[in-house]
């Protein structure tokens, strides 16, 4: 008898299929002596659409809603049948005694294992693989300790919860705004509260009025003191008289005293290990990546070159279980560029702290670390470098010792006033020299601007010691609105009011660009005029975090086998209806952000400038009407001889022709619109057939001139 295994892509059943023998290469599957191994194609199992519950939902309707199934249906996705019809086929065959679940180690994961079991009726007996990397050595380890399923059966309650309640509210919310004021409006569970934080940070910057302020600074050599009082405790004066009082009165004044000095060892321990959401964080920083963008190359180290371990998780320690393969995984790091440090680790114990390793503080998975795969580097892209390169790091300080330094403050009199500096003598610089040529990066963000740089070094001083050279001045400064949120600071808002999960915010960021809710500009995000007016749509319980975050600590614990999925489900039910009476009943208006002057050529209606994936388009704002055209010219491949840049198509008289505005070349083009040869043969023949044989051995451009100038002249 054989076990049929069941991953969540071709790529991790392909590894699997080689690590346990199975070289019977099929069209939808893999088999060997003991298994037969198939896969998913992410999900092939959602939920229903409304239309499959009535054909009347097929149209969207207010008085239909809310939506409320008494119990969900599941449906096949048709893109993905074929692969799904393969594995209900598997699912008959008698030599089968038991299912293995490999897909990936998480609620989602489990989700689409278990909806597929529902879809094929699968009966009989099963197991799952948990594993948190894709190494030969984790794969026959995994296999070797199988779980059995029922074990992860909370872990799939909650997933189904997290589903059903999406589904419930984001498509009842959805609807409801849409209908109500004939636009697109997409609003969630998640999304919403998020679109409202940064709401709240737009009224942070809009309100905020800008004030001048002065600040006194004492130059003492080579080193830099800033005055500060009892009643101005930041140093910051909003009067510039009295700020010109003082530095006219402390000019006078020619000596200064030592009147305090203190010297202080202080030490910075290691960070700590990754999760998902402060690798997010740190890649945005350091590399600008987006948060999907990390998930996505994240994937493929963990897949593909299988050199991290499982991407999606919530914890920052490792397990106790785990001690003993840390050796073999910074063997496996021993080489260039990191064998310096790595070398000396391997040579004594390693120091493993309770900073490193407590399984008090690991749920399913542990933190993101290296695997004890050997990289080759060479073999990943620049992007999986960068990528691979800060877990690498990041896995090397946490067995190194602490930044220490000495941290000298002084305070020195001057006419009775104070001015305090401070300074730093490093000791050891510990983990902090594995980020020496990215010095700065690991910096506060905020710190403030007026502080002068506590990394100076200060000469020896004594209290009570004079100092007779040294030279005020004063400066002006503005004070600043917060800034707008960079994905980096977003993703720790979200973190800090349990918004989404580590695997779910990258998406939940993604919605929110795709809808036009919000928009990148350069490093930051930032509402759109949509987004503005949204937020004043939704209901306030809709926006608030507190409520989307008590749901979320309640899945967790539904996954823990501590909740109640049927209370969940039912208040969520609840909540649904409750936000739809009032939309039903909402007073408010929404006016479109991006009216044009143009108008519908159907309907006569404001067309609305939206983007998509190829490019502006212009769209009617009534959402019956159905009339799209591109807002912009389409490109060619043809590139300007002048400037090289792509042309744009465009239709004439005499057929399709590429153009570049900016330097005004025109080029005709075949019925193509594209370059290739043939365009370029009907080029030569439209010449040749009005140019009475002008050659066009110099210039194609000069020829098409003539041959136009004689058709118009025929």
């Amino acid at each position: 008898m054989k076990s049929l295994v069941l991953a969540e892509k071709p790529s991790v059943a392909k590894e699997i299929a080689r690590v346990l023998g199975c070289h019977q290469k099929h069209k939808h599957y893999m088999e060997g002596p003991g298994y037969v191994v198939t896969w998913a194609l992410g999900h092939l199992v959602t939920l229903a659409e409304p239309e499959e519950y009535d054909p009347k939902y097929k149209n969207w309707n207010l008085d239909d809603l809310p939506l409320l199934p008494s119990r969900m249906k599941l449906k096949i996705i048709r893109e993905t049948t074929p692969q799904f019809k393969a594995i209900a086929q598997l699912a008959k065959r008698s030599d089968l005694e038991q299912l293995i679940i490999a897909t990936d180690a998480g609620r989602e994961g489990e989700l689409v294992a278990r909806w597929i079991m529902e879809m094929v009726h699968w009966k009989k007996p099963f197991k799952r693989l948990w594993i948190s990397s894709q190494t030969d050595k984790a794969i026959r380890d995994g296999f070797a300790s199988l779980k059995p399923g029922q074990s992860y059966d909370p872990l799939y309650r909650s997933a189904v919860c997290r589903a059903e309640a999406d589904w419930l509210i984001g498509l009842n919310i959805t609807r409801a705004l849409t209908c109500k004021h004939n636009a697109q409006l997409a609003a969630g569970r998640v999304q919403t509260p998020t679109l409202a934080a940064m709401m709240d940070r737009e009224r942070e910057i809009k309100t905020f009025q800008t004030k001048d302020y002065w600040m006194l600074r004492a130059q003492f050599g080579s080193f830099q003191a800033v005055w500060r009082s009892q009643a101005h405790p930041d140093g910051r004066l909003f009067d510039k008289a009295a700020a010109d009082a003082l530095l006219e009165r402390l000019n006078k004044v020619r000596s200064a005293k030592v009147a305090q000095l203190k010297v202080a060892e202080k030490s910075e321990p290691h960070p700590l290990a990754y999760d998902l959401t402060e690798l997010q964080r740190d890649a945005n920083k350091r590399h600008g990546f987006t948060a999907k963008q990390t998930s996505n190359v994240l994937q493929r180290l963990y897949e593909q070159h299988k050199l991290v371990t499982y991407p999606r998780t919530d914890s920052r320690y490792l397990s106790s279980d785990m001690v003993s393969t840390l050796p073999d995984r910074l063997k496996a790091l021993n080489v260039q560029p990191y064998a310096a440090w790595i070398k000396p680790l391997l040579a004594k114990p390693l120091p493993v702290s309770k900073r490193v390793v407590d399984d008090s503080k690991v749920s399913d998975h542990h933190a993101i670390i290296p695997t004890d795969e050997r990289p080759q580097l060479h073999n990943l892209t620049a992007e999986e470098r960068k990528l691979y390169d800060l877990i690498v790091r990041r896995f090397i300080a946490l067995f190194s010792p602490a930044f220490r330094y000495d941290e000298t403050s002084v305070t020195l009199e001057v006419g009775g006033e104070h001015f305090h500096a401070k300074g730093r003598i490093v000791k050891e610089a510990g983990w902090k020299a594995l980020y020496e040529a990215s010095a700065g990066a690991d910096e506060d963000d905020d710190a403030a601007e007026d502080e002068p740089a506590s990394r100076q070094t200060l000469p020896p001083l004594q209290p009570g010691m004079e100092l007779k050279e040294f030279r005020l001045s004063q400066h002006k400064q503005t004070t600043k609105p917060p800034g707008r949120y960079t994905e980096a600071a977003l993703l720790s808002v979200m973190e800090k009011h349990n918004l989404g999960t580590p695997a779910t915010r990258a998406d939940i960021i993604e919605k929110l660009l795709q809808t036009d809710t919000i928009e990148r500009r350069m490093n930051t995000l930032q509402p759109t005029g949509k987004g503005a007016q949204l937020i004043e749509l939704v209901v306030p319980e809709l926006r608030s975090p507190e409520l989307t975050a008590a749901w979320e600590q309640e899945l967790e614990r539904i996954s823990k086998g501590k909740g109640d999925a049927g209370k969940f489900m039912e208040s969520i039910r609840k909540q649904t209806e409750a936000i739809v009476r009032e939309v039903k009943v909402s007073e408010a208006e929404y006016k479109p952000h991006n009216l044009t002057h143009s108008r519908c050529p159907e309907c006569d209606k404001p067309l609305q400038e939206i983007k998509s994936k190829r490019g502006k388009l212009l769209v009617c704002s009534d959402r019956e009407c159905a009339y799209k055209r591109a807002a912009e010219p389409a490109l060619s491949n043809k590139r300007c001889p002048q400037c090289h840049k792509r042309m744009e198509i465009h239709t004439g008289k005499a057929g399709k022709y590429a153009q570049c505005r900016p330097c005004n070349v025109v080029e005709m083009l075949g019925e193509s619109g594209g370059g290739g040869r043939a365009a370029k043969r009907q080029q030569a023949q439209l010449a040749k057939q009005y140019s009475d044989n002008v050659s066009l051995g110099s210039s194609l451009e000069e020829a098409l001139k003539a041959a136009m100038a004689k058709h118009k002249k025929d």
